[in-house]
């Protein structure tokens, strides 16, 4: 569980679910999504300032079938606002195949150059392939019809992993669209081994779990080889829409 240290404002609207202990990113998901009942759903990670008036800036824009996410800024932790000086970050794109530090898989990449070329307000609400997966925003309907809970098993996804993958390629494959919406954002503080040491923390928070390998290896498998069922696309189709992609040039489905 998680202990505030301070109580939040009281509002009604308002409730704070804490867990007996520690069952992975994607069961905390599952469970606000069994306790949502409104119109839409979002979430966010809590190291992030989100930018005023967004709730309003989302709800106005989001098409029933948009998967959207806020642009996304560097958070300055010491003084608790977005960092204007470190890149803006719109864009990401899944890498082919690939071995890393985290297994072998198709990983979630910042997309720089595209940020860099489609900068124009014409391009204040735009495509993007896969997002990072600090903060997402939809219409509850529509994700629970289209995705629903997510799958934590040990054997698929595990429980911390393709968060980004599962729900972006159901949406894109699936009939959805993944926009990424620059009149409004959100400030999220990257994490590193550095900044555990900072403020004292176990160097085990780090720690990958100990599936991730098997579970990015399972999910490349499942989506390069289109064994998600319902699918509308293929994967090749999602690829070919958005070439040229880094890394992807040359590769062969």
């Amino acid at each position: 569980g998680y202990c505030l240290e301070t109580p939040l404002k009281t509002d009604t609207r308002l409730r704070v679910i804490s867990l007996s202990e520690h069952q992975g990113m994607r069961a905390a998901i599952n469970i606000g999504l069994a306790e949502a009942k409104g119109k839409y759903i979002m979430k966010i990670d809590e190291h992030c300032v989100i930018g005023k008036g967004y709730d309003k800036i989302m709800t106005e824009n989001c098409a029933e079938n948009w998967l959207m996410i806020p642009r996304r800024y560097s958070l300055d932790e010491e003084n608790w606002k977005r960092n204007e000086s470190r890149p803006i970050q719109d864009y990401h794109y899944l890498s082919s195949p690939q071995k890393s530090s985290y297994g072998y898989g198709i990983f979630v990449v910042e997309w720089p150059r595209k940020t860099k070329e489609r900068f124009e307000s014409k391009y204040d609400i735009d495509d993007t392939m896969i997002f990072q997966g600090s903060c997402w925003f939809a219409n509850r309907k529509y994700f629970m019809e289209h995705v629903g809970f997510l799958d934590d098993r040990i054997e698929t996804y595990g429980s911390f992993t393709g968060e980004q993958h599962e729900i972006g390629l159901k949406y894109w494959l699936g009939g959805g669209e993944v926009k990424v919406i620059k009149t409004t954002w959100y400030a999220h503080l990257k994490k590193t081994k550095k900044y555990y040491k900072k403020i004292g923390w176990s160097n085990k928070l780090f720690k990958k779990d100990e599936h991730t390998s098997e579970n990015n290896a399972w999910l490349t498998k499942h989506w390069m080889n289109n064994e998600e069922p319902n699918m509308i696309h293929s994967f090749s189709w999602l690829i070919e829409k958005f070439q040229p992609i880094p890394t992807w040039e040359t590769y062969k489905i």
